[in-house]
């Protein structure tokens, strides 16, 4: 079974150094009060991994708290414009930047999930992305001898996946889109799960056909009710568009540890649909 923390907890369990697998999607279904409290924690070094990463990224880089990051896309969307964060991160060489396709850490997951070194792309075979990024590597095709990219795997020390429901086993269910989240699950070493809701075991029965992310490989559940704010949440809630707005205008960090903690403590409830 596994085993319920606090968030205070949960997030403890994570070593400065780690590589952290983020679930969810630009500004939708983001860990973002899982994230909040790694800047509270003043957690360092940490290794980012995420196809389309936004305002989870840029928040950890705005505190310091990252030194790598694979992703083939990190941006607030057209609505908010670039990160501006997570780009003098990388400008001032504070983060090394791994630019992939969203595809190519796929790809790099996928090896993970299977437990093997690499996968090949049959799709990258030219451009600057091979030459900047060491995790690709040219090769010969064995069988037809033409020339193919592999791109070395990426194994997640923890996946953090916010998710509409779990039950105390940790079976956790994802509505609308499910984005990389269930294939994080599988490549991570550990996987931490926050939860809108947790569910008694045997109400999950009813749903088991729903279960995208088994009790079996998650580790611990945090019950975190609005837990992906200020990003979206399929049918919970929109973007806090109010809230993104602000924090785009901060420039120090003290200005940002001041909103993390007014934001997570303030009262965002609202009314919540039962999970049906």
């Amino acid at each position: 079974m596994s085993k319920q923390l606090t968030l205070q907890e949960a997030v403890s369990s994570v070593a400065n150094g780690s590589r952290l697998a983020l679930g969810g999607n630009v500004l939708h279904r983001a860990p973002m009060a899982f994230v909040r409290e790694l800047t509270r924690q003043k957690k360092k070094d940490l290794k980012l991994v995420k196809t389309a990463g936004a305002h989870d990224i840029d928040l950890l880089c705005a505190v310091d708290a990252v030194s790598v990051v694979d992703a083939g896309f990190v941006s607030y969307e057209t609505v908010y414009g670039l990160p501006p964060h997570y780009r003098n991160s990388v400008q001032t060489g504070k983060v090394k930047a791994n630019e992939h396709a969203c595809y190519t850490v796929i790809s790099a997951l996928r090896g993970a999930s299977t437990n093997v070194p690499f996968m090949p792309v049959n799709g990258l075979k030219y451009g600057d992305l091979i030459d900047k990024n060491d995790y690709f590597l040219v090769v010969e095709d064995p069988f037809t001898k033409e020339p193919v990219t592999l791109v070395r795997s990426i194994f997640p020390d923890v996946a953090i996946i916010h998710v509409h429901a779990c039950d105390e086993e940790g079976n956790a269910i994802i509505e609308g889109p499910k984005y990389e989240d269930i294939l994080m699950s599988r490549a991570a070493e550990r996987v931490i799960i926050t939860t809108e809701q947790i569910l008694p075991s045997h109400a999950m029965k009813q749903y088991k056909d729903r279960i995208d992310i088994p009790g079996f490989l998650v580790s611990n559940i945090v019950k975190a009710p609005n837990g992906a704010k200020p990003t979206a949440c399929y049918k919970k809630y929109d973007v806090d568009e109010k809230a993104l707005r602000s924090f785009l205008k901060f420039k120090t960090q003290d200005e940002i540890y001041q909103w993390v903690d007014q934001y997570s403590n303030s009262d965002h409830s609202g009314k919540r649909r039962t999970f049906a």
